[in-house]
């Protein structure tokens, strides 16, 4: 049986990259400030690096995304779409 697209999921990994200890505090209190108000939100995630997100929402997941550059590296995986039930 292959996987029904309405249920394929993006992961994002990703890791905010600031030195100061100072900047990178307020850079990652805004962020998760942004996050926390964006459609993004009511996705489930299970650490704070590390976001599921529907297919049907990846361009706002990278636009939201690239709003932090250079301050923030993200991963994005994308599944294979030959994926099979097996057991």
């Amino acid at each position: 049986m292959l996987c029904n697209y309405s249920y394929i999921m993006l992961l994002y990994f990703f890791d905010l990259k600031i030195k100061d200890l100072k900047a990178y505090n307020t850079i990652k209190r805004r962020f998760y400030y942004q996050l926390g108000k964006s459609n993004l939100s009511t996705l489930p995630w299970k650490t704070k690096s590390v976001l599921a997100v529907p297919i049907e929402l990846e361009y706002d997941a990278d636009a939201f995304f690239s709003q932090w550059r250079p301050n923030i590296e993200v991963y994005k995986v994308r599944p294979a779409t030959g994926i099979e039930t097996i057991a």
